[in-house]
């Protein structure tokens, strides 16, 4: 599964369950790890955001010239 379907199922069970949801947004690793078996290294941190009518999200991706990546950052989700 590449990272954009599993964002997208993310995505998906968040407006199908509001308990998920609630809990994505208040502790993202423990939310998905409980429902999708997702383990995020201890030195990432997840940031979850829900827009509404009034509040939208920019994600500013980080600049591939400032990163020199390894093998094992190469890695996705």
């Amino acid at each position: 599964m590449s990272e954009q379907e599993l964002q997208q199922q993310i995505i998906e069970k968040a407006w199908s369950d509001e308990s998920f949801k609630a809990q994505l947004l208040a502790d993202p690793k423990a939310a998905l790890k409980e429902a999708f078996n997702l383990t995020l290294p201890e030195d990432v941190e997840l940031v979850v955001i829900e827009e509404t009518p009034s509040k939208l999200a920019l994600v500013i991706p980080q600049n591939p010239a400032d990163v020199v990546k390894t093998d094992s950052e190469l890695s996705t989700w």
